[in-house]
C-alpha cells in the first residue's frame, strides 16, 4: 500500500519528502508526478513505506501538519482507477470528426 500526500509545495523534491517520512520508518519509494506538457510538479505525491505500522504512524503524524508553508493532506492512497479506452481522446480514423464522402 502507499500513502497519498497532497497540497505539496512545488519546490518539494524526492529527497526532501523522503527525509520527512523517514522519521516514521523506512521509505521504499517516493513518486512525484509531473505535468506531461510543462514538466512542473502537480502538487501531490506518493510514498511507500516498509510496513503498514510505519505508514499509519506517518499518516497520523503528518496529516494536517504544516510543511514548506502548506498544510499537508496525508492518507492511504486509493487504488488507481482503470480509465479504460472509452471516452475522450482522438478518433482512430484521422478524419477529425468529418465524413470523408466526396
Amino acid at each position: 500500500m502507499s500513502i497519498y500526500v497532497g497540497n505539496l509545495s512545488y519546490e518539494v523534491t524526492q529527497d526532501t519528502l523522503t527525509a520527512v517520512f523517514a522519521e516514521y520508518g523506512s521509505v521504499k519509494r517516493v513518486q512525484l508526478p509531473t505535468d506531461r506538457e510543462t514538466g512542473q510538479l502537480r502538487g501531490f505525491g506518493f510514498v511507500e513505506m516498509g510496513t503498514d505500522a510505519e505508514e499509519t504512524a506517518a499518516i497520523d503524524a503528518l496529516d494536517g501538519a504544516e510543511w514548506m508553508g502548506r498544510n499537508l493532506k496525508v492518507n492511504k492512497a486509493k487504488p488507481r482507477e482503470d480509465r479504460g479506452s472509452s471516452g475522450g481522446g482522438r478518433r482512430g480514423n484521422n478524419s477529425g470528426g468529418y465524413s470523408q464522402r466526396y
